[in-house]
């Protein structure tokens, strides 16, 4: 197959690692792809822009949040150089924007696979009520908030602990008012407004990766529990699960939203209720790798999928795999640094 330019975001391999660096790794497992990596670092220090096994080249480019407009420049300027096929974001905060300049970065010869915008708003943490009426799946109660006093005015809803959670990331259990408001602030500050509270669900926590072609048909899914979660939440270790119900609840989704794209549904499983859908992810997760070595490599059928390709869908995995991260010393020389933080390539 002739050489394929691949760009992607999520560079920063640490502690709350983002998907970049496990796509990127599905895809070198292709034997299907031919694939060149163009890393898009948002900070200088985002490990994978020194990952010159993983990635071929890396090119800073603006936050999101600066607008449209410096992203598309900068893209613009990146493609007359690198010719870029695919491009797949991996951060939530970024994927609004993508998502608006399809059209846009089509007409430069770049082309994505992401959701709708009314997939990506409806599943939103603070439509999750109305979304699972819409779509028959069991939530928990949830409210969004834009102060604390918001919260007031609802407080005989719920029942602490409640969990509060940012827009795009981050969560924290609260058992009290003084603590919901500490995390109201930590998350605001950070993310900004609203943000929601949510019923507390007991159970155990379990999670699904999962790839759907924009006609209603799941491309693959495979089960996770989380085995080690760190103390933001991320899975540090997880296992894949045999499990036929989490399958038919993502099928059911996919089917019904026709999502387009990578997604990762957050579940809780309890005793008395079976499934509740916490959260929905608009991407492939961090630990997408784990699906790759369980037989479902759903980074190619992405790109694959973007490149218009007909996709079959995977049959299988293998259950009982593992994964465990771990921290690596990567030694790099300050000239490189220097190099990204100057001319903004690498």
């Amino acid at each position: 197959m002739p050489k394929l330019t691949i760009a992607l975001s999520g560079l920063n391999n640490i502690d709350s690692p983002g998907p970049g660096i496990p796509v990127i790794r599905g895809i070198r497992d292709s034997k299907i792809l031919n694939p060149r990596i163009i890393g898009l670092a948002y900070e200088n220090l985002e490990p994978g822009a020194y990952m010159h096994d993983l990635v071929d080249k890396t090119y800073k480019v603006p936050y999101p949040s600066d607008g449209v407009e410096p992203l598309l420049e900068r893209l613009k300027y990146i493609q007359e150089k690198e010719q870029i096929d695919v491009l797949i974001p991996n951060f939530d905060s970024e994927l609004f924007t993508f998502m608006k300049s399809e059209k846009t970065l089509r007409e430069i010869g770049i082309t994505t696979f992401l959701p709708t915008l009314n997939q990506f708003e409806e599943r939103h943490k603070s439509n999750l009520p109305e979304y699972g009426k819409k779509y028959g799946v069991n939530v928990p109660y949830s409210e969004p908030i834009s102060s604390v006093q918001d919260f007031l005015q609802h407080k005989e809803k719920f029942e602490f602990p409640v969990v509060v959670k940012g827009k795009f990331y981050d969560a924290y259990m609260a058992y009290d008012l003084d603590q919901l408001g500490m995390y109201f602030n930590k998350i605001a500050s950070k993310w900004g407004l609203p943000i929601v509270i949510q019923e507390f669900v007991k159970g155990t926590e379990v999670n699904v990766v999962a790839l759907g072609d924009g006609k209603g048909n799941t491309i693959g899914a495979v089960p996770m529990r989380k085995t080690y979660i760190t103390d933001k939440g991320k899975a540090w270790g997880g296992i894949t699960l045999e499990d036929p119900t989490m399958l038919d609840l993502t099928d059911k989704i996919i089917s019904q939203t026709h999502w387009r794209g990578g997604m990762e549904l957050e579940l809780i499983r309890t005793a008395k209720n079976g499934l509740y859908l916490i959260e929905i992810n608009p991407r492939l997760p961090a630990w997408v790798y784990l699906a790759v070595a369980a037989g479902q490599n759903l980074p190619e059928a992405l790109v694959r999928l973007a490149l218009g390709e007909e996709v079959k869908p995977f049959q299988g995995y293998a259950s009982g795999k593992m994964f465990i991260r771990y921290s690596f010393d990567m030694i790099t020389d300050l000239d490189e640094f220097e190099k990204l933080s100057t001319k903004g390539e690498l």
